[in-house]
């Protein structure tokens, strides 16, 4: 009986604990980046519609439907989520907080179709005193923003090449293609760290000193590390090939 009870609450306390990992997901703002980034896969197919044959150019939009399927690329980053961030509740309590809440609807808003409309020009730079750049700067080096944004452009980009693989067999080995992808994503990371403050200006300028300056704390705290750490890794898996 007290082994049925244990085993029980084992099985309770799993549910609950996978529970809060969605939860975070949710909170977070994953599904609505989600449907953001697959407005701007539909925007990178119709970018190669008159430039590319029509087979290479069905090929791509069949591989990036079936690559960037909102279920599975949703499964994979909870997946990751669960594997790499042993405790999410800390995570869940900022989201969960009023700052927490205006992080995650200004990062939502910053990838929006409007917004990157907006600004395919580039953004202008913003004028701060020295104290809020001070506070960006920390940011800055708290979050993996760089490598972020490099991982959604190479998945962006990769959607052309991974057609003309398919109808080029052999045309790259698999060795030479992921030396070619490093180089790429290092080189992406490089130019935008080079801009990542005046970017970061723009994604939470909606957030005081104050509240900037609470964000920074708890993404710098162990529990901010392991989260963030965790949400590249994260990404990263969502927007893997199948």
């Amino acid at each position: 009986m007290r082994f049925l009870l244990f085993f029980s609450l084992l099985l309770s306390s799993t549910a609950t604990l996978a529970d809060t990992y969605v939860q975070l997901y949710e909170k977070a703002g994953w599904p609505q980046q989600q449907v953001h980034f697959a407005s701007a896969v539909q925007q990178a197919q119709q970018r190669y519609k008159n430039t590319l044959p029509s087979a290479i150019y069905q090929a791509l939009v069949n591989n990036s439907n079936t690559r960037f399927a909102a279920p599975a690329m949703h499964q994979r980053a909870q997946q990751a989520l669960r594997q790499n961030l042993a405790n999410p509740n800390p995570a869940l309590a900022f989201f969960e907080s009023t700052i927490g809440k205006k992080v995650s609807a200004a990062e939502v808003k910053a990838s929006s179709p409007e917004q990157l409309t907006r600004y395919t020009q580039g953004l202008p730079v913003l004028q701060a005193d020295a104290t809020r750049r001070l506070l960006i700067r920390h940011l800055a080096n708290a979050i993996p923003a760089s490598q972020a944004g490099a991982e959604v452009t190479l998945a962006l980009g990769s959607v052309a090449a991974d057609s003309l693989s398919q109808m080029l067999p052999g045309l790259m080995g698999a060795e030479q293609a992921n030396a070619l992808l490093n180089t790429q994503r290092q080189r992406l990371i490089s130019e935008i760290s080079a801009q990542i403050d005046n970017s970061l200006l723009h994604v939470y300028q909606s957030l005081s000193d104050a509240e900037l300056e609470e964000f920074v704390t708890f993404a710098q705290s162990s529990a901010g590390q392991a989260y963030y750490q965790a949400a590249l890794k994260t990404l990263q898996a969502s927007l893997r090939q199948p």
